[in-house]
Parts: structure tokens; C-alpha cells; sequence
């Protein structure tokens, strides 16, 4: 159960709905421009560790612009791909850029967020959640409600901005992070404070041990991560 009431998670998704409806239309744009175009590899990472069977069902959480979505389809072509987000500007986007791949029979999008999963128990083969759970007003419900949608054995899959461990590569990028990438992220799409809430939102996001603590909490186990491109993102994994 949340510790937050529900005047308060709804006071949140709206905040965040309205944030990321506000900058969609350069949303992929700078993600490839900020990430220098790392963003890519790392989905293509997480939806390889969620190691969804031939042909399986795969659930998206937070899928903003489809971009997992969309790299799942191009790995297995008999998966089944639904999608979920509380944009719906991100998702007319994501939806377009699912017809001109051709998937849009594949590839199904639809409003619903995190802690409310509109799907009956154990319907999906794999969950996946890139850079979106911060964003989730209740986390912890978010969790539980992905392990609750997947069937046993189930992987679900967490991809996450952390901090570097390493001191001068800490340095360094943390002070592109803190000022370069809000000024130039401002500048693209015309809403700074979007770009100020990105680190602002990391920083007081839990570490990765943290994250995997919650993730045991929700029930998971066989937990783990990875640290990618020199700790700037962990890839979590747990199993139903």
C-alpha cells in the first residue's frame, strides 16, 4: 500500500503528465542529442535482458515515444508489445512511429499509469521500464504492479540514470548533467524547468542497491544490475 494519499500521487502524475506532454515534440530529439546517442544502445541492452521468449508478450511501463517498444518489435517479430504512459502527446508519437515501421498491429499504446495497471494478473512475459520510474508518483505501487502483471517467471527490467562511480568521471559528467544538459535541453525545447527536474529527479532517486532493495520489496527475486557507459545508467533485472 502507498504511503502517499491519493491526493497527492494524482497531484504528481498530473505535474509529470503535464511536463512531458509540454516537451514531446522534441523528446526524442534530445535524448539522441543529449545522450549522444547512447540512449539506443542502452534500450537495445534492456530489452536483450529481458530476455522475452519467441513470440511473447511484453509490457512497456512509462513508454513515452515507444522507443522500447519499437526495439523489441525489431528483435523478435512475432512479439506482442503493449505499451503504457500518462502522455498522450508521447503517445500519438510513439503511435505514429509505429505505423511507418509497419508494427501498428504489434505494437499497442494506450493511457494508463504505473500504479494502476489495467491488465489482469500474470498477462505478460517480460515488463520494462526505461528512465520513467522516477517519474511515477508511488514507485513502490508502480513495482508491485509490475510484478503483478507478470507471469511467473517473468523478467522485468529497469533502466535507470545513476550516479558514476568513479571520481574524476563523476566530476566531470555531473557537471554537464547539473548545468550543460538543462541549458541545452531548455534551449531545444523550450522548457527549462523540465530539463532542471531531469537531475533534479535523479539525485534523489535511490541508488542502485536502493532500487534493488524496492524491487526485492515488490516481491521480485534473482535480483541484480549493471552499470552502463561508466555509471551513468544501471540496468536492473528481477524475476517473478
Amino acid at each position: 500500500m502507498s504511503a502517499l494519499p491519493p491526493a497527492e500521487i494524482s497531484r504528481r502524475r498530473t505535474a509529470v503528465e503535464r511536463m512531458f506532454s509540454a516537451i514531446a515534440p522534441r523528446y526524442d530529439l534530445l535524448n539522441r542529442l543529449l545522450s549522444a546517442g547512447r540512449d539506443r544502445a542502452w534500450r537495445r541492452a534492456a530489452v536483450r535482458a529481458a530476455a522475452l521468449p519467441a513470440g511473447g508478450r511484453l509490457l512497456d511501463v512509462c513508454t513515452g515515444t515507444g522507443d522500447v517498444a519499437l526495439e523489441a518489435a525489431r528483435r523478435d517479430p512475432a512479439a506482442r508489445i503493449t505499451g503504457v504512459d500518462v502522455s498522450v502527446p508521447m503517445l500519438r508519437l510513439g503511435t505514429a512511429k509505429a505505423l511507418r515501421a509497419g508494427w501498428g498491429r504489434r505494437i499497442g499504446l494506450a493511457v494508463a499509469p504505473a500504479e494502476a495497471l489495467p491488465f489482469a494478473d500474470a498477462t505478460f512475459d517480460a515488463a520494462t521500464v526505461a528512465f520513467g520510474l522516477r517519474n511515477v508518483a508511488d514507485r513502490r505501487g508502480g513495482l508491485a504492479e509490475m510484478h503483478r502483471v507478470l507471469r511467473p517467471g517473468g523478467r522485468a527490467v529497469i533502466l535507470e540514470f545513476t550516479t558514476p562511480p568513479g571520481r574524476l568521471f563523476r566530476a566531470v559528467y555531473l557537471c554537464y548533467f547539473h548545468r550543460v544538459l538543462p541549458a541545452i535541453g531548455g534551449l531545444i525545447s523550450g522548457n527549462r524547468s523540465a530539463y532542471d527536474y531531469l537531475p533534479a529527479s535523479v539525485a534523489e532517486f535511490p541508488e542502485p542497491a536502493g532500487l534493488s532493495a524496492w524491487m526485492r520489496e515488490a516481491g521480485f527475486h534473482d535480483v541484480s544490475y549493471r552499470l552502463l557507459t561508466g555509471g551513468i545508467v544501471a540496468i536492473h533485472v528481477g524475476t517473478r
